[in-house]
């Protein structure tokens, strides 16, 4: 399999690669959890925010908003003490700011899902890069929904995280077309 260069190094990369990066993500839960480990990665490598990802599932609460919401100051400062995620305040502050965020956009009777995907038009982008110097590391629709997302109240959601996460998410295909994954994630994304 000749995948995107960027996957090679070790197998959790390959696997993340392999079987979840571009793969349209539609649940409210799944996608604010990738939100927030984009916005964990900020600054840092995405193979570091892998590694850590299933710590993060467990002291995160399986990244349930609802609990996220509540942290106090003593949560925080467990999180903070915990080598097993990215110990940065104002990474974890955004977490929670999130959460909250997010149960705003609920209450307002919006899915996430759809407050998301709107902007590529409730479909997923189909690129077709030669070369991984091609792949931009922002759009016109990372930076719509960058400003989106800040005016609802979110942190640590710049255009280039905005794109990171439309990228993982499936709702931008940027596989390079000489990667098998290319043609598999687009017929996903095609009606059945």
């Amino acid at each position: 399999m000749e995948r995107c260069p960027w996957s090679e190094g070790f197998d959790l990369y390959r696997q993340y690669h392999d079987v979840e990066w571009g793969v349209p993500l539609y649940d409210d839960r799944a996608l604010f959890e990738l939100l927030i480990l984009e916005g964990a990665q900020a600054g840092l490598s995405w193979s570091t925010v892998l590694k850590k990802r299933a710590h993060y599932r467990v002291v995160f609460d399986n990244f349930n908003p609802v609990l996220i919401a509540c942290y106090d100051d003593q949560k925080v400062a467990e999180l903070l003490a915990d080598p097993g995620i990215i110990r940065n305040r104002a990474k974890v502050a955004a977490s929670i700011q999130n959460a909250k965020a997010f149960l705003t956009i609920k209450a307002d009777g919006q899915t996430f899902s759809d407050f998301l995907w709107r902007f590529v038009d409730g479909k997923p982008v189909q690129n077709h890069w030669k070369s991984m110097a091609a792949v931009p590391s922002k759009t016109i629709q990372s930076d719509a929904m960058s400003k989106a997302l800040a005016h609802a109240g979110f942190k640590f959601v710049g255009s280039t995280i905005c794109y990171a996460f439309m990228q993982a998410s499936g709702m931008v295909n940027d596989h390079l077309i000489s990667c098998p994954r290319h043609s598999e994630t687009k017929a996903l994304s095609s009606p059945s």
